[in-house]
């Protein structure tokens, strides 16, 4: 239950601060800067948001920070931001999932994608033991 908390809430500060800045890429950014231009200066703004959120999560709701449960947490709240996505895209903007989809393949939807792909492995690369990888200090500096 804990992983499902913690997904829901990690994706709804993500997505809170992504609902936020939308409209400010949009309606003030894209006219101005054009959207690829737009969304890398939203990018940093919603990187800060993944980590923060991925990196406290787990403490906040005594998650195990263990590879199954962050990768479920990660999963999961991707699940939940794709539905918000099309859902919001729908509704507040007309597009159909179609139109999203082909969005990816686009600039500025290359970007969102690897937004989303970071969005759901943070939970994992936030809250990796200091010791992960195994062998991860031994190398040049040992010869």
């Amino acid at each position: 239950m804990r992983i499902v908390a913690a997904a829901a809430l990690y994706f709804l500060i993500v997505f809170g601060v992504g609902f936020l800045l939308g409209p400010v890429r949009v309606f003030w950014l894209e006219p101005r800067l054009g959207e690829t231009m737009a969304t890398l200066c939203e990018a940093p703004f919603l990187l800060i948001a993944i980590v923060l959120a991925a990196r406290r999560l787990p403490g906040m709701l005594n998650l195990k920070t263990n590879l199954t449960s962050l990768a479920a947490t990660g999963i999961g709240a991707l699940v939940l931001q794709q539905l918000a996505d099309f859902a919001v895209g729908g509704f507040l903007r007309g597009i159909t999932p179609a139109e999203q989809i082909a969005h990816l393949t686009r600039p500025a939807g290359l970007i969102y994608l690897a937004l989303l792909i970071t969005f759901s492995a943070m939970p994992i690369l936030a809250n990796r033991p200091r010791w992960w990888p195994p062998n991860a200090q031994s190398g040049a500096h040992d010869q």
